[in-house]
This record gives C-alpha cells, structure tokens and sequence, in this order.
C-alpha cells in the first residue's frame, strides 16, 4: 500500500515507518519537525514539511493518492496538557479534524490512529480491556478519547476505516540501532533516566510516593516501540482487508514500578541515576496494566521485545549511540 504517515519523523512514527517498509509497503512522512528529527527519516521514503494545523498543507499531501494513513501527530505529556489544556485542543483536537477531512476529501479512508491508555483514567479493574470504562484523569487522554469519537462518526458517515490503538507506556529504541534520534525535553521515564545516566540532567525527579502499591510508586505497563510498529502494521492491514474499524490495547499486562525500573536501569547501566521523591503530578493513576487479548485474537499480535532488560538496554544504547556521534 501507498501509506501516508503524519508524524513520522517522531520517535513512535519513525520505528513504524520502519516496519512499514519491512513490510514492502510504500511510505511518506508528513512532519514538522517540531518534534520529530531529519535524522529519523529514511532516504528511500519521500518527505512533505507540513502542519496539521495548515488544511493546506494536508491537502496538498493527500491529493499525491495514498491507500491509507497513519496519524501519530500529537502532543503527549499528561503532566503538561493539565497546564496548557488550550494547547492540546487545538494540535490535538482540531489538527486531527483537518486531517479527517483532508482525508476523506481524497478517499483515503484506512487508518490507524495513536490513541493512548490515558483514555481510561483510574482503573476500576485490572488489566484494563477494550471494555473499560473511559474516564480520562488528564486532558490529554480526553483528547485521545474525543478523537477516537470523531473516528467512529467519520467510520459512520463517511466510510473511513480505522485502528484506534491504545498504546500503555511506550519505551525502548530500535534493536537493531537503525533508528536512534532522540526525544526532544523527553517527558516519560526511560528517557529522562538515560539524560540522568548520560550526564545531560542532574537527577530524577520521581512524582508520589504515597500511592497504594507495592513500593508506593506508580505501576506502568510497558510496552517497546517496535513491538507498537508491528501492531500498527497488522492493524492496518487488517482493516484495509476487511473493511472493518476496531479499537485495541496494546501492552504486555504486566506492570512494574517507577522504583523497580530504575533499579533495573541502575544494574543495566551502572550509573547511579540520582532520584528525587516528590509529590504527586495531577493526572497519574496509581496503576495501569493492559489485557492485550483482543489484538492478540483479531491480529495475531504479541510483543516481542518489551521484556525489561530489553527495553531499558536498547534505550540506553540509542543514547550511547547518539551522544557518540553529537
């Protein structure tokens, strides 16, 4: 298939890309590098600098004919979007409504969306399925949940096809080392202890200490970037052949603390990572873990590389790697 991907110079959309071509489907990045890096980009593929938030810009890349899309565009720190909740309207909300229409106006109308476990907010059960109640903690995942909506009202009136899958806490680098660019002001854990480990960042700064768990820490579900680039390939496939939309979770189903993942990183590296306990941040369940079950049976799906060692060392050595040759 001819595959647009919006926000494939990013860290998720580059090891999707990735994939896609192991997959001898033909690719196009659409970014604007506001967060995403040249270096991310592969030659082989053909590049358009654009925004989301230009309706022309997005015209102009869908009239080239594309079979479907991939929309990873967004911004994604919960913390902040409890800040500047106007700034995740309008990137998040009404880009995703420039590229709905810019897509539907050229027929292009398979697609497979970011969506994030964030839709679901405090768990009411664990692990969290397809079927959990969606009540967003952080405004953020409200705006992953309200696309997903607008998703289903396109799916009804204007046939598009797609995959909203719900990724819990992405993590990990290439491990084949292809694809090593780094996050820019990284806000998830892994990056921010390898900026401590590396010497980029005085400490780590670990928010709650208090919660119900077992070390007080909050429990995530961590799930590697390439085993999230294999999913979002089967589930374009998927939908492509059938013509059937579906919402999937996509994690492993176990959890392990903020504690327990920088002593592993500690072993892993050998640097001492200095941490700081602070308080709570606004928006943090105490614990997310995944049934992944449902993408397993429709897909055929199972991760392959999110193993903890595996996670933290393939991290640690795109770093090593980057910081070598910057």
């Amino acid at each position: 298939m001819k595959v647009l991907v919006i926000g494939g110079a990013g860290y998720i959309g580059s090891h999707v890309v990735k994939e896609l071509m192991a997959k001898n489907h033909e690719v196009t990045v659409f970014d604007n590098l506001s967060s995403g890096l040249i270096q991310n980009l592969f030659k082989k593929n053909e590049f358009i600098a654009g925004d989301i938030l230009h309706p022309e810009d997005l015209d102009k890349a869908f009239a080239r004919g594309f079979d479907a899309f991939i929309h990873l565009a967004a911004f994604k720190a919960a913390g902040e979007s409890m800040i500047f909740p106007e700034k995740y309207s309008i990137n998040n909300i009404n880009g995703t409504l420039n590229i709905l229409n810019a897509a539907v106006a050229h027929n292009c109308l398979n697609m497979v969306f970011s969506s994030s476990a964030a839709t679901f907010g405090e768990p009411q059960y664990l692990p969290i399925d397809e079927n959990h109640p969606k009540n967003p903690e952080n405004y953020y995942g409200f705006t992953k949940l309200k696309i997903e909506e607008f998703m289903g009202w396109y799916d009804k009136l204007k046939n598009l096809k797609f995959a909203a899958l719900r990724y819990f806490n992405a993590a990990g680098y290439d491990p084949e080392g292809v694809i090593y660019g780094l996050e820019r002001n990284p806000a998830n854990l892994l990056p921010v202890m390898m900026e401590v480990a590396c010497g980029k960042r005085g400490k780590l700064k670990v928010f709650g200490s208090d919660y119900d768990t077992r070390d007080g820490t909050c429990i995530r579900d961590y799930i590697h970037v390439t085993d999230l680039a294999s999913a979002h390939v089967l589930a374009l496939e998927y939908i492509a052949k059938n013509k059937k939309s579906l919402t999937l979770n996509l994690g492993t189903g176990k959890g392990i603390t903020v504690t327990e993942m920088l002593e592993a990183t500690r072993r892993i590296t050998g640097k001492e990572i200095p941490a700081e306990y602070v308080g709570r941040r606004a928006g943090d369940p105490a614990q997310l873990t995944a049934s992944s079950k449902l993408a397993k049976e429709v897909l055929g799906w199972e991760p392959k590389y999110s193993d903890v060692d595996t996670l933290i060392k393939s991290t640690y050595d795109a770093y090593l790697k980057y910081y070598s040759e910057n």
